[in-house]
């Protein structure tokens, strides 16, 4: 049978996190979709409360790396694994609110776009993300800076398939490159002036590794390769 909307979720070491984010997925007002888990290698329970809920969800579809490979190739392997018509993210520490998918499906398709991300509120905080950038055009503040919210995408499949999916060379800022290069191409995407997110920032890798993310940034802005 086929899908409407596969969603990725690529996991590690976040057993204190883990049930209420696929919850939050598995409880969404659509329920033509896929929950594609990746554990990249765990070595707390994380693996184990993902084979639980594949046991008892059928929409539930359980991977795992041999080794840790990273959140690059970890979101690839999803994406050649996945049947939908749409890819939706998610990371494994965040919620996403209940008419999340239906919200942006309907507004990619009243605006005929190739993808939308939204607002996401920050756990524990009085403050949503993106602030300024979303009143700024995406063409514009790509030059600068990612004003995307990574965790709140949705996208066409075939759309980032045909760019060659995330790029491997990126270890970090993978989704701003593969933003700036969707972008580049003319496809077309609006931020959603909406909140539909929950964003934990504690264990935020663009606040954890802000040496290597801005390394890393840096070589997007500038269009050269990292050096690994």
């Amino acid at each position: 049978m086929s899908v409407d909307f596969s969603i990725l979720m690529a996991v590690y070491n976040d057993e204190n996190n883990i049930n209420k984010s696929i919850e939050s997925m598995l409880s969404q007002s659509v329920k033509n979709f896929e929950l594609l888990l990746l554990d990249d290698s765990s070595t707390d329970n994380t693996y184990s409360i993902c084979q639980d809920y594949s046991k008892s969800d059928s929409r539930v579809k359980l991977l795992r790396n041999k080794k840790n490979m990273g959140l690059t190739k970890s979101l690839n392997i999803l994406i050649k694994e996945s049947t939908g018509k749409f890819i939706v993210r998610q990371d494994s520490d965040d919620i996403s609110f209940k008419n999340r998918i239906l919200t942006q499906y309907n507004f990619i398709q009243k605006h005929d776009l190739d993808a939308c991300t939204s607002l996401a509120r920050v756990k524990g905080k009085d403050r949503i993300v993106p602030n300024l950038s979303r009143y700024i055009s995406p063409k514009i503040t790509i030059n600068y800076k990612n004003p995307f919210i990574h965790g709140t995408l949705m996208i066409k499949s075939n759309v980032i398939k045909s760019l060659g999916s995330y790029d491997e060379n990126f270890y970090y800022s993978q989704d701003y490159k593969l933003m700036k290069d969707f972008i580049k191409n003319g496809y077309k995407i609006k931020i959603l002036n909406v909140v539909l997110y929950q964003l934990n920032m504690e264990k935020n890798i663009s606040e954890i590794y802000k040496k290597e993310q801005e390394y890393f940034a840096s070589c997007v802005r500038k269009n050269i390769n990292p050096k690994l």
